[in-house]
């Protein structure tokens, strides 16, 4: 079975770092595309940085060049490296798999890892 797990949230000071991992086992994870998505209650989930496996790279909107994704194919782990965190990056952050093989769109899901950016 896919399994998807993050880790590395927590709380922050506005302007600081912090770097999530996420680890996928159970199948090829060369054969994903990988994203991170964060969401805030009674928000939709949105698009946070994402990597494909022909390793193109797209952010959304607010990231303006503060956080980086990052993936090693040998320890089946992709990385959001933050920077410059501000209180609404505040959300809990979620990892994806996804890919379609043959017709079938498969996406896992890891639990979530909580980010909070305060003083």
């Amino acid at each position: 079975q896919v399994q998807v797990v993050e880790s590395g949230g927590g709380l922050v000071q506005p302007g600081g770092s912090l770097r999530l991992s996420c680890v996928v086992s159970g199948s090829s994870f060369h054969t994903f595309d990988m994203g991170w998505y964060r969401q805030t209650p009674g928000k939709q989930r949105e698009l946070v940085a994402h990597v494909s496996s022909g390793s193109s790279y797209n952010y959304g909107d607010f990231v303006e060049g503060r956080f980086t994704i990052s993936r090693d194919i040998a320890k089946n782990t992709v990385w959001l490296q933050m920077t410059s965190l501000k209180p609404e990056d505040t959300a809990a952050y979620y990892c994806n798999a996804h890919r379609t093989v043959t017709t079938a769109f498969e996406s896992y899901w890891g639990q979530g890892t909580q980010v909070t950016v305060s003083s």
